[in-house]
């Protein structure tokens, strides 16, 4: 079963699943870099690229969600150095500090509280998120394209890349993609038909869709929603 609820920390989500059986799951691409807890240890879910298949064992995971691009600063590490990856924070800060902020979340009554803790730690420890990156964000998950988006920021299309690579994992027009996956996902599970998603969300047809859907997801739209 899966649940999540909004964090404290700003525009973060803390969740928790707890599969029932064993069977390998499917972690769609979606801007966002996770801190995750499993099992008594902690890791780090990267930014991905595609969709990310798990190995299907039973067992409870919980994670922080971050808000897309706040994460690097938390880590102390760029995102793309963690792209489509999954590893151990104690490959990312020292042995001994993550020895002891595993044993706090350990030692929490409900380890999703005892992460979100962590979170907010790691967050009042480090500068706030740079507001151009959030307004990036919203511009692109808004659909408006990524040329129109650097101009509202007034950044040239190198600087751009390079702060988007730190901060998102990939350059700005993935992080559109990525972006506008999701969105089309949103409609499709609300009903609407594919063709209509395809027009609203900013794809050039259906068989537009389809083929991102499918190179990100791994997966047909249909397949995704359990339509087939």
């Amino acid at each position: 079963m899966y649940t999540e609820r909004a964090s404290r920390l700003t525009g973060a989500v803390v969740w928790t699943n707890s599969p029932s059986e064993a069977g390998a799951g499917r972690v769609l691409p979606d801007g966002c870099m996770d801190l995750l807890w499993h099992q008594g240890r902690l890791l780090v879910a990267g930014p991905d690229t595609h969709a990310y298949v798990t190995a299907g064992e039973p067992g409870v995971w919980v994670g922080v969600r971050f808000y897309p691009g706040t994460a690097p600063a938390l880590l102390g590490v760029p995102a793309h150095e963690l792209r489509d990856r999954r590893v151990a924070l104690g490959e990312l800060r020292p042995a001994a500090e993550v020895r002891r902020l595993t044993a706090r979340v350990n030692a929490a009554v409900e380890t999703a509280d005892g992460l979100e803790e962590l979170a907010l730690r790691l967050a009042a420890d480090t500068d706030p998120p740079d507001p151009l990156l959030r307004h990036l964000v919203t511009a692109l998950g808004e659909g408006r394209p990524v040329a129109a988006a650097a101009d509202e920021l007034g950044l040239g299309a190198r600087q751009l890349h390079r702060r988007s690579l730190a901060a998102f994992g990939y350059g700005p027009k993935m992080l559109a993609r990525v972006l506008r996956l999701q969105r089309a996902l949103r409609l499709a599970r609300e009903g609407v038909p594919f063709a209509e998603t395809a027009a609203r969300t900013g794809f050039a047809d259906q068989a537009h869709l389809a083929r991102d859907v499918k190179e990100l997801a791994g997966l047909r739209l249909g397949q995704l929603l359990g339509r087939g």
